[in-house]
């Protein structure tokens, strides 16, 4: 009894390598099933954490892993167990995570809830339809993604200028969906650079758009079409 617990305290201070796990102790049955779902458990959730890193940059992650039943058998495994989920999978809010031993045949499926969350631009406030937005009426806050259908802003600043569509309320994302920096049938300022001159007429707004969108443009003294880059509230670029 003593030799095992002196194995326990020398095992307590060692720190495995991440998705490896050696067991150098044959310890009574109800012990060791419940150290190997220790392992299997923590290890899915370090396998999960390091792989949505890399496909979730700039994201919060929490991953809530769904423990193995201790009814389960989990045989020993020297060579480490290994982790493995789809990209498809990565993906998901719930992910399927097979978990599987190099030294023999087994394996099993065990699940996790993942949650990711980042920081972007939300309301301070409620806002009404044709609202300009300034730094007073908007904030940073981490929000769920999985609720954005739209794409959201992380820059306040970048935001100031623009116009809401709708109302929203206190603390909901900005999306692309709800505002316009130049809006349909606003009067614009059309410009063009053609051998290193730059050339600007009056324009009308034919759609929506936000920075960087593509929007059609009547121009005012020719009366045709253009398309044309917005660039600020004030103003499109064409491209010749």
């Amino acid at each position: 009894m003593k030799n095992l617990k002196n194995v326990k305290s020398w095992l307590t201070g060692v720190r495995l390598p991440l998705f490896t796990v050696v067991v150098a102790v044959a310890l009574a049955p109800y012990s060791y099933a419940e150290t190997m779902h220790d392992v299997v458990n923590k290890g899915a959730e370090e396998y999960l954490l390091s792989a949505l890193s890399i496909h979730d940059e700039n994201t919060d992650i929490a991953v809530s892993i769904a423990e193995v039943d201790e009814r389960i058998n989990i045989p020993q495994c020297p060579t480490g167990f290994q982790f493995h989920a789809s990209d498809e999978s990565l993906n998901q809010s719930y992910v399927s995570v097979r978990v599987s031993c190099g030294n023999n045949d087994w394996y099993l499926f065990t699940s996790a809830q993942v949650t990711r969350t980042k920081e972007i631009v939300v309301t301070s406030g409620a806002v009404s339809p044709g609202t300009v937005l300034s730094a007073s009426n908007l904030t940073l806050a981490s929000v769920d993604i999985k609720r954005l259908r739209y794409s959201a802003f992380t820059d306040v600043d970048a935001l100031i200028g623009a116009r809401m569509k709708r109302r929203i309320v206190d603390g909901q994302a900005v999306q692309s969906n709800m505002l316009c920096f130049v809006c349909k049938g606003d009067r614009i300022t059309i410009r063009a650079s053609l051998g290193g001159m730059a050339v600007k007429t009056s324009g009308i707004a034919q759609q929506d758009g936000v920075i960087g969108d593509t929007i059609k443009v009547l121009n005012a003294s020719s009366q045709k079409p253009v398309i044309a880059e917005v660039a600020s509230a004030q103003e499109v670029v064409v491209h010749l």
